[in-house]
């Protein structure tokens, strides 16, 4: 069972061609059963009704000599499929109740114009040695027929024969001719099947990669409305979810940014007060909690307007963007030139900026390695800090979180830098993990889809 479910196409367009082959095999081989047995029919035919017209035909000329011609005629008429005698008794008193044997005594009632013509369809009888090598008799059933004639030296006579027609065909019907009409009939189903089955599935097609796109987070994702009434009902309704989900996204980054932003006034207002407080120690640490809190509102503005994705998607050559990254920063780069990704200039700059960022204020140096690995852009940042404990790696992409639970001006930032740099890679349908060095260290992966020209190549 496991083999066969290995075998069966995994795709759709598969299982249409191979349905679709499978009902044209099955019909043409009950054709040919039917046709097997339409043919043995016509052949018992023509040989009943060739019968009928050989005895309507003999009997006359029959009736006409003497006994001792007679008996020459049937020695001429008896072949290796027919036995013809005319005996003093009649081999059969009733015709038989069966449609064959009645169909042959009506024709040769209605050919000779008498009703007193008796038939059987009879059982083969035993083979005689001299019948095993003649041949003679070989069907499995043989007609008997008896027919009264005139008398001669005062005898009645009868007309009885045993024939079983002709030599029968094989069993089987030739099928060469058919394995052909079968073959041919077969390659062209299977190709108009592949061709309507690659147009009924690309809409299928098309909306598995924009569900995938939309899992990763990219909300631009949309499919066209086309191909069957069904397709164009389910990529209707995936188009106004991802509206609905994108316009929810939307808003929601719009309130954290407008919260983010809002929160400015009041603490630039605070500070102002806590720079007239005498007490210059608790003037201090009032001016650090208010920069700390604006941190965290300008991280909270920077993280709204990056999630809303407002720039427009275009071919880069993603090599020139981490140089001039990593040369504004001083970071060191190595990678080749003509690795070209579709993306977002600036939100990608934002993202694996925040990478390097944090390499460089965490552990002091920051290493971007750029490699293509098969339909992806890998960039690797490392650097040579303390690293992250294995526990809280998942949780660094979490808003907020940083690596130290301090909120110390010096190392900065709100901890919103990694879940910024998740949302714009997601929503370039890219991935995006954290991991320790074995040497030392902490190393951010970001995977990015090729451009589809690049994708090809590869």
């Amino acid at each position: 069972m496991g083999r066969l479910k290995h075998l069966f196409p995994d795709a759709l367009a598969g299982r249409i061609v191979l349905l679709l082959a499978t009902a044209i095999l099955v019909a043409n081989l009950i054709a040919l059963a039917v046709l097997g047995l339409q043919q043995q029919r016509f052949d018992r035919q023509a040989i009943e009704d060739r019968e009928i017209e050989r005895i309507s035909a003999l009997v006359p000329a029959m009736e006409a000599v003497s006994a001792e011609v007679r008996q020459a005629i049937v020695r001429d008429a008896s072949t290796r499929f027919a036995r013809v005698r005319v005996e003093d008794r009649p081999l059969l008193t009733a015709t038989a109740t069966d449609s064959r044997s009645i169909y042959i005594a009506r024709g040769l009632a209605e050919t000779l114009g008498r009703a007193d013509v008796n038939v059987a369809i009879l059982e083969r009888p035993p083979r005689s040695d001299s019948e095993a090598r003649t041949g003679r008799f070989s069907a499995d059933s043989v007609i008997a027929i008896t027919i009264p004639l005139s008398a001669r030296d005062g005898r009645a006579e009868w007309l009885n024969v045993v024939t079983s027609g002709a030599s029968p065909r094989p069993d089987r019907v030739d099928g060469r001719p058919f394995l052909t009409i079968l073959v041919l009939s077969l390659l062209c189903v299977l190709g108009v099947g592949i061709v309507l089955a690659r147009r009924l599935t690309h809409p299928l097609r098309q909306l598995s990669h924009a569900a995938r796109a939309a899992g990763r987070g990219d909300r631009t994702a949309r499919v066209k409305e086309e191909g069957a009434r069904e397709m164009r009902d389910a990529a209707r309704a995936f188009n106004a979810m991802q509206a609905e989900i994108s316009h929810f996204d939307a808003e929601r980054m719009r309130m954290l940014a407008a919260v983010g932003h809002d929160l400015r006034t009041p603490m630039t207002s605070l500070r102002i007060r806590a720079e007239m407080v005498e007490d210059e120690e608790q003037r201090a640490a009032m001016v650090r909690t208010l920069d700390e809190m604006t941190v965290m509102a300008d991280g909270l503005v920077s993280y709204g307007r990056n999630g809303q994705d407002a720039e427009a998607m275009e071919p880069l050559d993603l090599g020139d963007l981490l140089e001039q990254l990593c040369a504004d920063r001083g970071a060191t780069y190595r990678g080749p030139d003509g690795i070209r990704i579709v993306g977002r200039r600036v939100g990608l700059g934002r993202a694996i900026g925040n990478l390097i960022d944090n390499a460089l204020r965490y552990g002091g140096t920051a290493t971007v390695t750029l490699s293509q690995d098969r339909q992806e852009a890998v960039v690797l940042v490392e650097d040579t800090g303390p690293g992250i404990p294995p526990d809280r790696l998942d949780d660094m992409f979490h808003p907020f979180t940083r690596g130290d639970d301090s909120r110390s001006l010096e190392t900065g930032g709100a901890g919103l830098g990694l879940s910024i740099a998740r949302t714009i890679v997601h929503a370039h349908g890219g991935r995006i993990t954290l991991e320790n060095r074995a040497d030392g260290g902490l190393r951010a992966t970001v995977a990015l889809p090729l451009a589809q020209a690049d994708a090809a190549g590869a």
